[in-house]
């Protein structure tokens, strides 16, 4: 595998996602914003943070498998949340938990980053997910 994930012991411990990952490899695998929309475009989960969440990640899911990769390729994750607040954490992270296992998506998770936004793409959208990949 050319993905090694960290969490070196001098940064916080306990996060859903590594700190560090170090990739080799020749092949850079990058995935556009996905969001929680069917291939139809009909939206998925309107109104429910955790669904969209999960329904972002299976798309991102289905890019990197697209592009020969998966969740175990990743080095890092971007994660886009309209309205951010703290207290939307349990929610977000059900998303994540409703599909980890389905998706192959590694517990902790790569590194990521939660960005909370104004808006995104349209006004139903409440997530958009990002990925890189090294094969």
């Amino acid at each position: 595998m050319p993905v090694r994930l960290s969490s070196p012991s001098g940064l916080m411990q306990h996060t859903p996602y590594h700190h560090v990952s170090v990739a080799t490899g020749t092949k850079h695998v990058h995935v556009s914003g996905q969001i929680a929309r069917a291939a139809d475009g009909s939206a998925i989960a309107t109104g429910d943070l955790a669904g969209q969440v999960a329904a972002a990640l299976g798309n991102t899911h289905a890019g990197l498998v697209e592009a020969g990769a998966g969740f175990p390729d990743v080095v890092r994750l971007t994660f886009y949340v309209t309205g951010w607040t703290p207290d939307k954490i349990g929610a977000f992270m059900a998303g994540v938990e409703a599909v980890a296992e389905e998706l192959g998506l590694p517990a902790p998770m790569p590194p990521a980053s939660l960005i909370g936004v104004e808006y995104l793409f349209e006004p139903d959208v409440l997530v958009e997910v990002e990925a890189t990949a090294i094969l």
